[in-house]
């Protein structure tokens, strides 16, 4: 006889979801191998999700959705995905994303770590770990960060690629996160990153002292209608804004903090030689 493996729907969002779908297929009289063909994912797929083994991903829940008949439902597993992702964010930031993902224009300033969109996975999920080490987060939702981050990049990576700004504190590159593959790789993917016919990266530099207009991340987000959103977040939370009467003067202090930050040929000198401490 198979052993099988009791599950715990208190134990974790990600094991709440894997106890959904054991109990779903169930009901249905349906085997592991029975679900899997009707999603077409593997049933060792199946059986990784179901204990909790591997996060869900939208994909899988629209399928799932599709065998047991609970698309748009209060009871969907895209629901339960959705929850289940946002339940690891800061507030405000999932709507943030949305906005995110149809933007014609994106303009980023970050202080301290590379912004997520620019992110190597390793980085990302060196990062992750670290949160998870000091209790700050779960394993499950370190998983569930580093797997939206990676669905927010792909994202962008669209027929028409929004024009992307981003000007970094040099602490940014100054900042060692995990050891010297995984910052080499990181600065690599910068200097590609400067080189894309849609992109601009800029660094501003320690010596801009009193000059750099803003103290934390901020996101400006120029939309298809040509409106402007904002996203700025503390340690412990995050803020929208859409009102322009807020948000305008921002866009006005990021064009003031590009003009004094280096040129990209200068900020991708910069980059290239605190990468050779990595090699």
């Amino acid at each position: 006889m198979v052993n099988r493996k009791e599950l715990n729907p208190e134990g974790s969002p990600r094991e709440a979801y894997g106890a959904h779908v054991r109990r779903r297929r169930e009901d249905h009289g349906w085997s592991q191998e029975d679900l899997a063909a009707k999603t077409e994912y593997s049933s060792q797929h199946v059986s990784a999700v179901e204990t909790g083994r591997k996060p869900p991903t939208l994909p899988f829940s629209r399928q799932l959705d599709i065998a047991f008949g609970t698309a748009d439902s209060a009871d969907s597993f895209e629901r339960e995905w959705r929850d289940i992702r946002h339940s690891a964010l800061l507030e405000g930031f999932p709507e943030y994303v949305a906005y995110e993902g149809r933007a014609v224009e994106i303009r980023l300033f970050d202080i301290g770590l590379i912004p997520g969109l620019l992110q190597t996975p390793e980085y990302a999920q060196t990062l992750a770990e670290s949160h998870v080490r000091r209790g700050t987060i779960s394993p499950e939702h370190a998983a569930e960060r580093v797997s939206f981050l990676a669905e927010r990049q792909a994202a962008l990576e669209r027929l028409r690629p929004p024009t992307m700004l981003v000007v970094m504190d040099e602490s940014c590159i100054r900042h060692w996160v995990g050891g010297a593959k995984v910052m080499g790789d990181q600065m690599r993917r910068l200097v590609e990153f400067a080189e894309l016919p849609n992109t601009v990266l800029q660094i501003s530099p320690f010596d801009i002292g009193a000059r750099r207009p803003f103290y934390l991340p901020v996101n400006l987000l120029t939309l298809p209608d040509r409106t402007v959103v904002a996203y700025a977040e503390s340690q412990a939370q995050g803020h929208l804004d859409r009102e322009s009467a807020s948000v305008l003067p921002m866009l006005r202090s990021y064009h003031h903090l590009q003009a004094e930050a280096l040129s990209q040929a200068a900020s991708v000198d910069l980059i290239n030689q605190t990468r050779k401490g990595t090699l």
